[in-house]
């Protein structure tokens, strides 16, 4: 029987995830698990480049250990865990950056992004965060990533260093290739419909969170951006707005678009609104609750973050033995 392949994907706990980090990524975790041994991890050192208030970087890291497992993460089927808990990520990442140069880091679109938007913080944590990107997926001997089109760069890197290492050395690491979901949807903000939908957008209007009430969910969408003619029709191009509510209430249901223009043709925009509205209300409702029960037994919590460090530590110590005899570091 062929070994299943080996996944891996991280997310930062610097907030309540949005409706599009669940539709475009989390929820196809989920999936995920059933067909790959699959590792999750909560990237509490990657949320460092910034500033962070402790007390609120505690409470959500714990916040999204929990969204994972509620949002259908089954601890019993996938590996998931906190970055810093296994010190083997810190650790290979000093060593690669040995086999990291430096213009290879300097080109990083993300670190120009963010070095514009924290001027005030440009630190070297920054620069080099994609070799501890690098780490976290080596680590693991992994052999796919779930990647969007923002993240292609970082994977490259990676691969790149591992082919580095492998060819001074001899195969050490796996190198991991891209794994591109189809069923992950691409959802904008609800304001701003070109864009992204982001928990980081000033505006609170143009996101909604996995946490909102039903009737904070409502009024956002009602809120939502749309267009004059009072169609439903996917158009992204020309009708943007409705494109992206027709998006996400396709994610939800499944109903094609043809479908949904069917559904809701001649009944404008309200209706539809409120029609989106509830399937998200009803999608959320299960996780929220299962939210609540996890973030109310805090020690069932941190037992099995425990359980599963120690899991992911092994397999780490594993890799960095390798890796230490290969480069010459004395072992006792």
């Amino acid at each position: 029987m062929e070994e299943k392949k080996i996944i891996f994907s991280g997310i930062q706990p610097t907030g309540v995830f949005t409706l599009g980090n669940y539709l475009g990524a989390v929820r196809n975790w989920g999936k995920l698990q059933e067909d790959y041994r699959s590792i999750f991890c909560v990237v509490d050192l990657h949320a460092l480049t910034v500033r962070q208030v402790p007390k609120d970087l505690r409470h959500q890291t714990y916040q999204a250990y929990a969204l994972l497992l509620a949002c259908g993460i089954d601890p019993e089927k996938a590996l998931v865990f906190v970055q810093s808990h296994v010190a083997g990520h810190a650790e290979l990442s000093w060593i690669l950056n040995n086999y990291t140069y430096f213009g290879e880091l300097s080109r990083m679109t993300q670190f120009k992004d963010k070095s514009s938007k924290h001027e005030d913080n440009i630190n070297a944590g920054l620069f080099d965060y994609p070799v501890l990107m690098a780490a976290d997926i080596l680590l693991y001997q992994t052999d796919l990533v779930p990647i969007g089109a923002d993240q292609k760069q970082h994977l490259e890197l990676a691969r790149d260093i591992a082919n580095r290492f492998n060819n001074a050395y001899s195969p050490t690491f796996v190198v991991p290739d891209g794994y591109f979901s189809k069923s992950g949807a691409r959802v904008k903000s609800l304001q701003e419909p070109t864009k992204k939908m982001s928990k980081s957008d000033t505006n609170e209007k143009s996101y909604i969170l996995l946490l909102d009430p039903p009737n904070v969910i409502r009024k956002k969408i009602r809120s939502a951006v749309t267009d004059s003619d009072a169609k439903v029709a996917y158009d992204p191009e020309n009708k943007a707005g409705v494109s992206n509510l027709m998006e996400i209430y396709q994610a939800i249901t499944g109903d094609s678009f043809e479908e949904i223009e069917g559904k809701f043709e001649g009944q404008g925009y309200g209706v539809f609104k409120d029609a989106v509205a509830d399937v998200i209300i009803g999608e959320l409702e299960p996780i929220q609750k299962r939210y609540e029960e996890l973030m109310n037994d805090k020690k069932g919590l941190e037992a099995i973050m425990k359980e599963h460090a120690e899991m992911a530590n092994r397999m780490a110590i594993r890799t960095l033995r390798k890796v230490k005899k290969k480069i010459g570091l004395v072992q006792v």
